[in-house]
């Protein structure tokens, strides 16, 4: 199943099955905190607003609180890699979890 993010500006956009977005948004608002949470979970951080410093340190990245120009896209990928793969990696488990109990 291919899932089409939306982008900030409203488009969706797809090439050979990756999405390509440089900003999205929940389609649900109400599943902010579910993804905030899995987001923790993944780092193995209790607050999902540190997460993405502790992915950052996991790859060697010197993310830090407030302006990071300084950081390449190399570098902004990596964090964000870690964490989006992460978090699918999860939600895949989760989802095959809930198949196998229902059958």
């Amino acid at each position: 199943m291919l899932v089409y993010y939306i982008s900030t500006c409203g488009e969706t956009i797809a090439q050979g099955g990756i999405i390509l977005a440089r900003r999205t948004k929940i389609l649900v608002p109400e599943a902010r905190s579910g993804l905030d949470a899995l987001k923790a979970k993944v780092v193995h951080s209790t607050n999902p607003e540190d997460a993405k410093f502790e992915a950052a340190q996991e790859v060697g990245v010197p993310l830090k609180k407030g302006y990071n120009g300084q950081l390449t896209s190399e570098q902004a990928g990596k964090v964000g890699g870690r964490l989006g793969g992460s978090m699918v990696r999860e939600l895949i488990k989760m989802a095959q979890e809930n198949l196998t109990k229902k059958q």
